[in-house]
């Protein structure tokens, strides 16, 4: 038996779960661990170009406009998904989305799942009950508060969009393979993870760079 590969191989293991506790960024199985093997060997030999790389523009600063143009080209396509609909916007069929995947919940946890303040959000499922699409009801638990939930006619209202909204949700991809997708969501994954650990402190806005800044610092 080669036991120095034996030696190198736990080595590697031991690196891929210090690397990956906390973030989660894989799997923790052998495909995880041949992911993490594949994507930490992979030595970038040609650097992608950007618009004004010759100018000194950054990688992050070039990062931060095409995640903003994304969601300007995936919002332009959702609008096209509910054209002629009783939906005002995509937030209220992705409210209506999470209710009917995840079941009934708080307002605040609905609105905290889609990363809105409280105003915003408030104002969709405000919108949504008078369309009766959701419905709400004293909490079991606590009745002081309310739990909402997707009625039967805002599951027909989503029905009769679903076919379209898939479609622009397929076209948003555009023309990614499939390895690419994965790669992909591994990588949003990753972005996600870090932003709703900074999301979930409630920061008040005059502090925020600051305390994202050193949090960046700190998981470094």
């Amino acid at each position: 038996m080669n036991y120095r590969l034996v030696k190198d191989v736990l080595d590697l293991v031991q690196e891929f779960e210090s690397q990956n506790e906390g973030s989660a960024s894989y799997d923790t199985s052998v495909e995880g661990f041949k992911n993490w093997i594949s994507t930490n060997n992979n030595t970038i030999v040609n650097e992608p170009n950007w618009e004004g790389k010759e100018n000194g523009r950054s990688a992050e600063s070039v990062i931060n406009t095409l995640i903003v143009h994304l969601n300007r080209y995936a919002k332009s396509y959702s609008k096209s998904a509910i054209f002629g609909s009783n939906f005002s916007t995509q937030e209220d069929f992705i409210y209506l989305i999470n209710l009917k995947a995840f079941g009934e919940m708080s307002k605040m946890d609905l609105i905290k799942k889609n990363v809105h303040e409280k105003p915003v959000g408030m104002q969709i499922i405000n919108r949504l009950i008078n369309q009766g699409w959701i419905e709400q009801r004293n909490s079991k638990t606590d009745k002081r508060s309310k739990v909402i939930s997707i009625s039967e006619t805002g599951l027909q209202a989503l029905g009769n969009q679903m076919d379209k909204i898939r479609q622009a949700t397929s076209i948003v991809t555009g023309n990614l393979s499939q390895k690419e997708k994965m790669e992909l969501i591994r990588l949003l994954n990753k972005l996600d993870d870090f932003h709703q650990q900074i999301y979930d402190r409630n920061i008040e806005t005059e502090d925020l760079l600051r305390e994202a800044l050193t949090f960046k610092i700190e998981i470094k």
